[in-house]
């Protein structure tokens, strides 16, 4: 992929591109320079340790930061690294960031944000939390750090390029890319990176770019509208990390049924339906909803009510949910669904009246104290 280019330098530095994602020739973001494309060596696990999860770069490599020590930034500047690209300086305070720091981008420099930014004198990868983005980007520029035709990518999957209009001001170029994974910040995530999608919002100058730096990570972009973002957030945060709790909550309630070892229990019978859900839709819906057992229902929500009453809520929602498109699916039978929806909202009204109790109580130890 050919970088932007710094003053003084020359237009067409280079990303390495798979020959099938892209044409022949390749122009840089201000439309300067071509390159021919230069074939990905083989990678996977017949390949060496220098060929895995890695691209080599056409002509010279970029010169990279990285500002966030947390678990997405290292472990994509590693892959950046095995690409053939230059890791000039990363940020990191806590030990925990800089033993993350020494394991996966041994030999680099940690530095102030301010200085890592100047080094990365062809791209800066922020990645911090969403709600700090802002005032990482907006610091940044205040003091003069970010430079014209540098490349200012972000990993938030909440944002776009919106957040980064005080880069834009400067000069710089926005881009955000998201990777679609989750990460545990250690070398193990490396192995997940091939094939992961990346949710990318960038300015149309930058959409070649942008591919071929995906393409570096192993990755494949998914485009994503500026005003679509918080939807494409949303639906991985409840799909991945709703998930998490979701599966815990079941382990939780395996316990309490007795069973040792929740996840033998678990694990086939959740791989199972994720896999069919992702191949097959609504059509992999089984179970007491599907089937409209609503006594079947109602016995899970008394035995919860006694054992986890906060697990009732999202029991209900969830339930609901399910019985929506079950019927809309066309699993369930409207007819066959009402003893069920009627379960399910005689105990909404349970809640509600509960928790009325609770805050009339509350309200009524308040006014005597």
């Amino acid at each position: 992929m050919s970088a932007p280019p710094r003053p003084g330098a020359a237009a067409s530095r280079g990303l390495a591109l798979p020959p099938a994602a892209e044409p022949a020739t390749t122009t840089s973001p201000t439309g300067r320079g071509v390159e021919p494309a230069t074939a990905i060596p083989p990678t996977g696990p017949g390949a060496g340790p220098e060929q895995q999860h890695a691209a080599p770069v056409r002509g010279p490599r970029l010169t990279v930061g990285i500002i966030g020590a947390g678990r997405v930034g290292p472990v994509l500047g590693a892959a950046l690294a095995r690409a053939g690209h230059r890791v000039a300086a990363v940020t990191g305070t806590s030990a925990t960031a800089r033993e993350r720091i020494a394991r996966l981008l041994p030999g680099v420099e940690v530095r102030p944000a301010d200085e890592v930014a100047r080094a990365a004198t062809d791209l800066l990868l922020i990645a911090v939390p969403d709600d700090a983005l802002a005032a990482v980007v907006t610091g940044l520029a205040d003091t003069g750090s970010l430079r014209p035709g540098q490349v200012v990518a972000h990993t938030s999957g909440a944002h776009g390029t919106d957040v980064l209009a005080p880069a834009l001001a400067a000069g710089a170029l926005p881009l955000a890319v998201h990777p679609a994974m989750t990460f545990t910040g250690t070398a193990d995530d490396l192995s997940r990176l091939p094939g992961i999608s990346y949710g990318v919002t960038a300015p149309a100058s930058l959409r070649a770019y942008a591919a071929r730096l995906v393409a570096d990570l192993g990755g494949v972009p998914e485009w994503i509208a500026e005003p679509d973002r918080p939807l494409y957030h949303a639906a991985l945060a409840h799909g991945a990390n709703h998930l998490v709790t979701l599966v815990n909550e079941a382990a939780d309630r395996l316990r309490d049924a007795g069973v040792g070892d929740p996840a033998k229990v678990l694990r086939p019978l959740l791989e199972a339906a994720l896999g069919n859900a992702l191949r097959l839709g609504d059509a992999a819906l089984t179970g007491p909803v599907s089937r409209g057992d609503a006594g079947t229902i109602a016995r899970h929500l008394d035995r919860l009510a006694v054992t986890a009453p906060d697990s009732v809520p999202s029991y209900l929602a969830l339930a609901r949910r399910t019985a929506d498109r079950a019927i809309a699916a066309g699993r369930l039978r409207p007819v066959d669904a009402e003893p069920l929806l009627g379960v399910l909202a005689d105990r909404d009204r349970d809640i509600v009246r509960d928790r009325a109790g609770v805050s009339g109580r509350t309200a009524t130890r308040g006014g005597a104290a």
